[in-house]
């Protein structure tokens, strides 16, 4: 895995590079609908922090309407933490995950979300495969964005009943997976040094066999398309390895997917508004001790800054029903 063999050519994920590849943006007459909906799916009694980080970065990214899934035991808490969400209380397991009902629960969203996150906070990977499997069965055909983060990407651990046990399991429509070489290695079992000393490879052959946008996260980020497009993003700092970090970025990305951005466009736009969020803290406050609920707060001048655009000034892209802006490749 140390060398790539007939590698698409590596786009570096640049100021200029994320200027011409702009955002969709809504009209300056349009509602929250248009902004996208999002759906937060995760959180457990352990860890309830996990969907109120994502939640915050998913509107602080841009996304109009927010709607956060969690166990029953803590959604109130959830609720007076983000007085901006509609919060539905689960049926939980024993170890900390949510029972199948939870998908007949949800179903009357499903036609209603332009994005879904699954999986921060998340405990019982079984049964969060199992919810995962049941939700993109559901949203199949649809044009619902899906990020799957943390414990909900052990769904590829985890095939569906009926599977080839003998054949990787591949998604039917493309899903953003946002592992860092840990868990790239427990979803892969190929040994962490491996996947360190070759993420490039790992995240294009990962992309292909699951048929998914892989976000290969650390100090250098390797985005990888299922047709074998690769982008690189190098910046942030030490102080981005934080707890809750990466909930952050996964709310981001899934913030400028529910906007109308393609996977591909929402990994690169949110693995760079994580790094410079970390950077501008930085400036602020040393490179270490910063918080993970600080990052969203720097994401909404950075996409202004980043577009090239001033508050007041942003480019306005007028969206009518079903269309779509912001997808040419780079």
């Amino acid at each position: 895995m140390n060398a790539i063999h007939n590698a698409p050519a590596m786009h570096d994920v640049t100021t200029d590079m994320l200027r011409a590849w702009p955002l969709p943006m809504p009209g300056e007459d349009s509602d929250k609908e248009a902004r996208g909906h999002v759906l937060v799916l995760g959180g457990s009694r352990e860890m309830p922090g996990a969907v109120i980080l994502a939640a915050t970065a998913a509107l602080r990214a841009g996304a109009g309407k927010l709607t956060i899934a969690t166990g029953a035991s803590v959604a109130q808490l959830v609720a007076l933490a983000m007085p901006e969400a509609r919060v539905i209380g689960l049926a939980e397991t024993e170890a900390g995950g949510f029972q199948r009902e939870a998908i007949a629960r949800l179903d009357p969203l499903a036609d209603r979300v332009s994005a879904v996150l699954i999986g921060p906070g998340m405990q019982d990977e079984a049964a969060a495969a199992a919810l995962v499997h049941g939700l993109l069965e559901r949203l199949q055909g649809s044009d619902t964005a899906v990020v799957l983060d943390a414990c909900a990407m052990g769904t590829l651990l985890h095939a569906p009943p009926g599977w080839d046990p003998d054949k990787c399991y591949r998604f039917e429509q493309p899903v953003i997976v946002t592992p860092h070489c840990g868990e790239m290695a427990h979803l892969t079992g190929i040994a962490k040094p491996e996947i360190v000393s070759g993420p490039d490879a790992r995240a294009l052959a990962s992309a292909a066999e699951w048929n998914a946008v892989v976000a290969l996260k650390g100090a250098r980020t390797v985005i990888a398309s299922p047709n074998g497009e690769l982008w690189q993003h190098e910046g942030g700092n030490a102080g981005l390895g934080v707890s809750g970090s990466g909930d952050t970025l996964a709310g981001i990305i899934t913030g400028l997917a529910a906007r109308g951005a393609t996977l591909e466009q929402a990994a690169c736009w949110g693995v760079a508004l994580h790094a410079r969020a970390g950077e501008r803290l930085a400036e602020r406050m040393g490179i270490l001790g910063y918080l993970a609920r600080e990052i969203p707060n720097e994401i909404p001048a950075l996409l202004e800054s980043v577009a090239g655009t001033q508050a007041g000034d942003a480019r306005t892209i007028r969206l009518t029903p079903g269309e779509t802006v912001g997808r040419e490749s780079v």
